[in-house]
């Protein structure tokens, strides 16, 4: 049975898409490496992580708007292949590593500032915003890839916030990023198959009930023509009887 993009059920799993996309593209990102830095300056997580919020949901909200605003000028057949492309090219683009520049310059601001506008930057023209704007032009509903994509940010991030370099080099790069790459190829081939949702919302207007006439079958007009011969079956009589009157 097919499940609607637009019903609760078709939300919460482009909800969850874009949470496991992202989060496993964000795996050795740059972006990772920023909040892995910004870390070992400020030695304050939980601004930083309010600042990787606030960043990431500014960032992806323009992002989703883009993608649902380019999908709406697109025929169907015309962004399908769009998305099944940019999948495939973000998923070949997952395996190269990510480096921060040697000369990367922090804001000189407060933890919070500072993190918001450094990843607000970092995040532009980076897979994970351009993995946004696919998803929401696949996506015939903005919020679920908006929040599942912010979700994927701070599930990839926070731990490297709170725990630093440790838990970073611990993480299975090279597995994240093969991991990654096969997730999007795989979306490739899967709207390739299937297509992008263009479904139509599920509230249809209310039919209006039949009427009375149309429940008995008989057509008003008709109805009116049976009222006016029965009224004049009804006076004959009463006319012959005034005309016999007459003749006595």
């Amino acid at each position: 049975m097919d499940i609607s993009p637009l019903s609760p059920v078709g939300a919460l799993s482009t909800l969850g898409i874009s949470t496991l996309v992202v989060a496993i593209a964000e795996i050795g990102d740059k972006t990772q490496l920023l909040a892995l830095l910004l870390a070992a300056r400020f030695r304050r997580p939980w601004p930083i992580i309010a600042g990787i919020f606030v960043a990431t949901v500014l960032n992806h909200a323009l992002a989703g708007w883009l993608g649902a605003l380019l999908a709406s000028h697109l025929t169907p057949d015309v962004l399908r292949w769009i998305v099944v492309a940019s999948f495939a090219a973000i998923g070949l683009w997952t395996l190269k590593p990510d480096r921060l520049d040697e000369d990367e310059r922090l804001p000189a601001r407060g933890a919070f500032i500072a993190t918001t506008i450094a990843f607000f930057i970092a995040e532009i023209g980076d897979k994970t915003q351009i993995a946004t704007v696919v998803l929401a032009a696949k996506s015939p509903l903005l919020w679920p890839v908006v929040v599942g994509t912010t979700v994927g940010m701070l599930l990839a991030n926070v731990p490297v916030v709170l725990l630093g370099s440790r838990f970073a080099a611990k993480l299975p790069l090279k597995a994240a990023r093969m991991a990654a790459a096969a997730l999007f190829l795989a979306l490739a081939a899967w709207v390739a198959v299937r297509g992008v949702s263009v479904d139509a919302p599920l509230t249809q207007p209310a039919e209006r009930p039949p009427s009375n006439s149309a429940r008995s079958g008989v057509d008003p007009g008709n109805k009116q023509a049976s009222i006016d011969m029965a009224l004049k079956r009804r006076l004959r009589p009463i006319r012959h009887g005034q005309q016999l009157e007459r003749l006595r």
